[in-house]
């Protein structure tokens, strides 16, 4: 099967697969796809560990799996199960104390590796972990379920006409972003405009979940698709830099026909809190 094909499978299975997840299983502020971010923030980091790794920055798998999970587990208690908000920072008190304590007890041909180890354990506790967290945030509005529906849509059709619109008018105008030459700006700006369309047919077409509250409906949704599709541009683009940096095509190959986690959830996990944000500003 080629790369299309199982690209394309992924698509059509994996997208319908979330959207049931967030349909028929809101239970406790949407427990299971928060569970579904833990666990992806968990093997996103692992596989950023194995990423820093090749540049001499290393952090153990255990370790990266644990601290990747910090920040989306936190939240899952604090959303799902009504914990204090102070176990958010506990929990990141914990993990830092761990980093910084546990290179007390290395070998003393070692010490040289102390603070690469720190920089990359506080690098998988943030990436992509505290972004992708901001969708567990979602899951605590009053139309969470269209809300977040909206959200992946957003996401998903942008990813999906920016590569579509590349492969079929980008011949000619790529080698716009050096981070990642095969870009271009057909793609760029279909995906955009992908996204302006999802959010204004949203703002006009659900006026219960997206009442407008500081603009009209119109505008409020054109930005927020705007602004929430360049967030989804600019993710993809930064994990294109750091795969780039560390001379590797894809971040792992876990998901057929798009490579590791990271690839799949680069683009969500940085117009996450950006949707959010817009949302709750405009409507």
């Amino acid at each position: 099967m080629g790369k299309v094909a199982r690209r394309l499978g992924v698509f059509f299975i994996g997208i319908p697969a979330v959207a049931a997840l967030i349909v028929f299983l809101p239970h406790h502020n949407h427990l299971a796809l928060n569970l579904l971010v833990t666990v992806l923030s968990s093997l996103g980091a692992v596989e950023f560990a194995g990423m820093l790794k090749i540049k001499g920055f290393f952090v153990r798998v255990p370790e990266a799996a644990v601290l990747g999970s910090l920040s989306p587990l936190a939240m899952t208690f604090i959303v799902s199960f009504g914990a204090d908000g102070e176990i958010t920072r506990s929990l990141f008190i914990i993990g830092a104390s761990w980093l910084l304590i546990s290179g007390i007890f290395c070998r003393r041909d070692d010490f040289s590796l102390v603070l690469s180890r720190l920089a990359a354990g506080f690098s998988v506790m943030i990436y992509p972990g505290l972004l992708l967290s901001w969708i567990i945030t979602m899951s605590t509005l009053e139309h969470s379920t269209i809300v977040l529906l909206a959200f992946i849509l957003t996401v998903m059709v942008n990813d999906s006409l920016a590569w579509t619109a590349g492969k079929l008018f980008g011949k000619n105008n790529r080698g716009l972003f050096p981070a990642s030459p095969n870009k271009s700006l057909a793609g760029f700006a279909g995906g955009l405009a992908s996204s302006v369309l999802v959010c204004v047919l949203l703002a006009l077409l659900i006026p219960g979940a997206f009442r407008p509250d500081q603009i009209p409906a119109l505008p409020s949704g054109v930005l927020l698709g705007l602004l929430s599709g360049l967030a989804v541009a600019l993710g993809d683009l930064a994990e294109s830099a750091i795969k780039r940096g560390c001379g590797l095509k894809d971040s792992g190959a876990l998901i057929p026909g798009r490579g590791g986690v990271l690839d799949s959830t680069d683009s969500v996990a940085l117009s996450a809190p950006v949707f959010y944000v817009l949302y709750r500003f405009f409507f």
